[in-house]
């Protein structure tokens, strides 16, 4: 089954229940994706626009999620694509109709600092979570 890239934006009790459990959910779980061509204003048909538009709306979304002014956290994860069902054609919207298992994440962008640019959020493998977790908390 082909695989899609999503992007979820996490709050901080969704990142612990994912550490405890190993799933995000339950479903439906909101996210971001560049399914196809959009025909929305500043967003061009090449795969590397629509994948940053993807992110960078998953980053908005993630900043309305933020404890109190925190760090964005979103996980990147690679789901089928049976279970992805799209919002408004031209948008990056999507739900998934079942949990994200943590084998199906293969990593975290996190703030550098709480209110930074999208530019600055950072990079963690998959197996940082528990590192992502402890900076949150911190």
């Amino acid at each position: 089954m082909p695989l899609v890239r999503v992007y979820v934006p996490l709050d901080p009790a969704a990142l612990a229940t994912l550490s405890q459990t190993g799933e995000l959910g339950p479903a439906p779980v909101a996210g971001h994706s560049a399914l196809a061509p959009s025909t929305r204003a500043g967003i061009g048909n090449d795969d590397e626009e629509r994948e940053y538009a993807a992110w960078s709306a998953a980053a908005e979304d993630a900043a309305d999620r933020a404890a109190d002014g925190g760090r964005r956290v979103i996980a990147s994860a690679d789901v089928d694509a049976a279970v992805v069902q799209r919002g408004a054609p031209d948008d990056t919207a999507v739900e998934l109709d079942s949990v994200v298992a943590l084998p199906r994440i293969a990593s975290f962008h996190v703030d550098e600092e709480p209110g930074g640019e999208v530019s600055d959020l950072l990079w963690y493998d998959v197996t940082e979570l528990d590192d992502v977790v402890t900076l949150l908390g911190s």
